[in-house]
């Protein structure tokens, strides 16, 4: 099979949005494709089949991030919401998911390191299953962004630094502010890897398909990868290889567990939030695609730059190829896509799929609607970081 060809053993075709910095923000993916598994399909197919890199399962793909897992175990409630979004062939990537009781940052965030989120999360996962779809859980670990109050026994956040985040204006008009953060001690490292290794393992035993390593907008993953952010001297900073060192250990741990059939990777290296960006993201974004071939993982899911206006609509700037190219398997893009800019990456080659976010959100028939090109409806930002376990979350309209 050619590299091209490996990226699915059927051609494929998707689309993606979200770029938001809170993992409260929504952010759902749905990819489409133009052969399935049984035949040919149309542009704007709303089932979608195909064979992902280096795995046997016809997957598609979705996912969705929101407040409503109260003391940081699922509820009830979200096994509509993710029902409701499910259709057969389909993938969906959950909202970020704690890897343990250090890398909670946010109110009414999911976890996945006790016995407790895993049988929470297990009716969920069915609830998707039953549908014909397969769920995907995104694990993650905030770092420093957070504070006293968010860590156990009131301990500092930890980090690749001591340095503070300054306060961060939200999206409503709010200011955040964080603690300031401890260095991580080089000993205690490999102990934060493993709570990766652990959550990924919880997730299976719960019924997840696999895990989405979250390294991406700014969280603890993407502090060690940048250079504004890791001012460390050891081996875990320095040269871009150091920097990427703590990222591809949790990385090596995780598909170690269950394989790399089982493990996409979220990356942002072009997004500048909570202060951390980097001063030559080519490089760290091309070293990060080629190093992840040899852990077989697979896929990247990559946030584009910030997207251009021409004549009134969005134009993506193509900065991925050369990282979609170094990357032998399955590449997702995300970023501010809609369904006319989608299907136009995917037919050029630039990507394989794209995934969609806040339209998922607020159109869980948002493949349905695609498909017959209906309107869709308005997504309501003001409700994306509450934790009512209806309004904007459940509550968005199907078509009738």
């Amino acid at each position: 099979m050619s590299p091209r060809s490996s990226r699915a053993s059927t051609r494929l075709r998707a689309r993606d949005s979200r770029v938001d910095r809170s993992p409260r923000a929504a952010t759902h993916a749905f990819c489409f494709s133009a052969r399935c598994a049984h035949g040919p399909t149309t542009a704007g197919c709303a089932i979608v089949r195909y064979l992902c890199a280096r795995s046997s399962w016809p997957i598609s793909g979705r996912a969705s991030r929101t407040p409503h897992s109260y003391g940081n175990v699922p509820q009830p409630h979200a096994t509509l919401y993710y029902a409701q979004r499910s259709t057969p062939g389909g993938l969906l990537i959950t909202e970020a998911t704690g890897v343990s009781d250090t890398a909670q940052g946010y109110s009414d965030t999911p976890g996945i390191w006790t016995a407790e989120h895993v049988e929470a999360w297990r009716p969920i996962v069915d609830a998707v299953h039953a549908k014909g779809a397969l769920i995907f859980c995104q694990i993650w670990h905030v770092g420093r962004v957070s504070t006293f109050e968010f860590q156990p026994s009131g301990a500092a956040p930890m980090s690749s630094t001591d340095r503070r985040i300054g306060p961060q204006m939200t999206f409503d008009g709010h200011i955040e502010h964080f603690s300031p953060p401890r260095r991580l001690k080089v000993e205690e490292i490999p102990a934060i890897v493993d709570d990766f290794r652990k959550a990924t393992r919880n997730a299976i035993d719960a019924g997840f398909d696999g895990v989405e390593i979250h390294g991406a907008n700014g969280y603890l993953i993407v502090q060690f990868l940048k250079d504004s952010s890791n001012d460390r001297t050891n081996e875990y900073g320095g040269s871009l290889e150091n920097r990427c060192r703590f990222a591809l250990e949790v990385v090596d741990t995780v598909v170690k567990e269950v394989g790399g059939h089982r493990v996409g990777v979220r990356l942002s290296p072009f997004t500048d939030l909570l202060e951390c960006h980097d001063s030559d993201p080519h490089s760290l974004a091309l070293h990060m695609a080629t190093k992840l071939n040899d852990h077989g993982v697979l896929y990247p899911h990559m946030i584009e730059p910030r997207m251009a206006i021409v004549d009134g609509r969005r134009v993506v700037p193509k900065r991925l190829l050369s990282y979609r190219e170094a990357f032998k398997g399955t590449f997702i893009a995300n970023g501010g896509y809609d369904r006319e800019e989608g299907g136009k990456v995917v037919t050029e080659g630039y990507t394989d799929l794209v995934a969609f976010g806040r339209l998922f959100l607020a159109n869980p028939d948002l493949p349905k609607r695609f498909e017959v090109g209906a309107e869709l409806n308005k997504y309501d930002r003001m409700t994306f970081y509450t934790s009512d376990p209806v309004v904007g979350y459940t509550d968005y309209p199907f078509l009738g």
